[in-house]
């Protein structure tokens, strides 16, 4: 009874080209369906309580745990792109459970230490297969998280898997598997995702660069975007803090862009003569998009941050620290496997030394990879 009433409900509110629980393609082993909650609020909850998910806490986006308590990291950045996607679902009417649960996995797979991390696993790795951040997310749903009897991982829908595995962005590339069809498109839920991502780490950077002094005010003055804004607030409001006109600021830059992309699907669904989910997936060109006017405008502001603050001195210093550390704890595992964790051990078994070496540091924190690496470096720490 309360299935039918799920989908009597998405029925009368969703649009007609969002995805549906009931058009779902299912999951990869059978289950009885929940009396009261769709298929995509079952993943978003499963996702919600997965270790992986936890300890997204603890883990880099921009700035190290240790650099200050202020900064985003891999979970704050993950609830941002959330909210920001979940508000952008509910205007253009899609599926907002199936976009929370494809924002809320969207970087499970993420390694310490954000993207240097990732970068040093995949050297490492260049023999075994390679990483990247994209698979080993689907890596941890279906493999990696132990939480159920009857199957592995988490078994979540076969569109919250399409939408982590071709997730994409200026810092991610999609990647694909024969299992969830390349040929096909991504459901608009999660295009939504890919664009919320990038509206939520580019705005949360600059935050957090102009709080920690690697960017300054005067500097993005010469920025048209940011300068516009900034002008914008200045005429608004005669008496703000620096601390105020920052957050206003950077409020505001974040509703002129979800308002653009917002606008923009909308006349992108009705030129493409989008009239199902069916359409989406076969249209080859993206259909949630901002106009060519933003695009043009986040440009400037992306490149200054890219040089100013993700190639900043101080944040390429932390990020070879962090390769070192890796580098280092990698090739003790590999030589002297019987340092590891005893499941650890058992899943070179199934799993192949390199393989499961990867996935156990993957699944570190920053934290644990530092205190790791004095356990087995620094002959006066514990073990």
């Amino acid at each position: 009874m309360w299935n039918y009433k799920i989908s009597e409900y998405e029925s009368k509110l969703l649009a007609s080209y969002a995805m549906h629980s009931s058009y779902s393609r299912g999951r990869k082993y059978r289950e009885k369906e929940h009396p009261y909650r769709s298929c995509y609020q079952r993943d978003r909850d499963r996702i919600i309580h997965s270790a992986a998910f936890r300890k997204l806490e603890y883990k880099t986006q921009v700035f190290v745990i240790h650099e200050g308590d202020y900064y985003r990291t891999r979970l704050t950045h993950t609830l941002e792109v959330s909210q920001i996607a979940r508000t952008i679902a509910t205007a253009l009417r899609l599926n907002v459970d199936l976009v929370e649960a494809i924002a809320l996995a969207h970087d499970l797979g993420h390694t310490p230490f954000g993207h240097s991390g990732e970068e040093a696993l995949n050297e490492l790795m260049h023999c075994y297969g390679g990483f990247n951040h994209n698979l080993h997310s689907l890596r941890v749903v279906d493999v990696l998280e132990e939480r159920y009897p009857d199957f592995p991982g988490l078994n979540l829908t076969w569109e919250v898997r399409e939408g982590i595995i071709k997730h994409s962005s200026i810092f991610d590339k999609a990647e694909y598997t024969e299992e969830l069809c390349p040929e096909e498109s991504s459901t608009l839920e999660a295009q939504i995702v890919d664009l919320a991502d990038e509206i939520a780490y580019d705005n949360h950077d600059l935050d957090d660069g102009l709080t920690s002094g690697l960017i300054k005010e005067d500097d993005l003055k010469k920025i048209e975007l940011w300068d516009y804004m900034y002008k914008k607030v200045k005429h608004q409001y005669k008496c703000l803090t620096e601390t105020e006109r920052k957050y206003l600021i950077i409020r505001k830059l974040i509703d002129l862009q979800v308002t653009d992309l917002i606008r923009n699907t909308l006349k992108n669904i009705k030129s493409m003569e989008i009239k199902n989910y069916i359409d989406i997936k076969k249209n080859k060109q993206r259909v949630a998009s901002f106009s060519k006017n933003m695009i043009d405008s986040r440009l400037p502001l992306r490149n200054f941050l890219m040089h100013n603050l993700y190639n900043n001195y101080r944040v390429v210093r932390m990020s070879n620290k962090a390769k070192h550390f890796i580098r280092e704890l990698f090739k003790s595992y590999v030589n002297n496997s019987g340092v590891l964790p005893l499941y650890i051990q058992k899943r070179i078994k199934r799993e192949g030394l390199y393989r499961a070496v990867c996935d156990y540091i993957a699944g570190m924190t920053d934290r644990f990879v530092q205190d790791e690496y004095k356990k087995l470096f620094d002959p006066s720490e514990k073990v």
